[in-house]
């Protein structure tokens, strides 16, 4: 089965603000992404506290997505920012 991505509107909103460079960038990480979540080089981890059923990867050193899995397994980005977002 063939995982989904989901993109909330926060999500593209903050996309669209962001430099070409770093877009490009994410387009290139979220290619490894699906091929496998945990990878060493997307430094994947689950977060903490008020994030605790979030994840996140890794765009470069600043930048990062926030996500988690539905009940089906697909994935939904909710934001991407530097370290701030959360």
């Amino acid at each position: 089965m063939k995982v989904k991505i989901y993109y909330k509107n926060s999500f593209l909103k903050k996309f669209k603000k962001l430099p070409i460079s770093i877009q490009q960038k994410v387009l290139k990480k979220e290619k490894i992404f699906i091929k496998d979540y945990f990878t060493p080089l997307l430094k994947t981890h689950k977060l903490h506290r008020r994030f605790k059923n979030f994840y996140t990867f890794s765009i470069d050193f600043e930048y990062r997505i926030i996500f988690d899995f539905d009940q089906n397994k697909n994935i939904r980005f909710y934001s991407i920012g530097k370290h701030d977002i959360y």
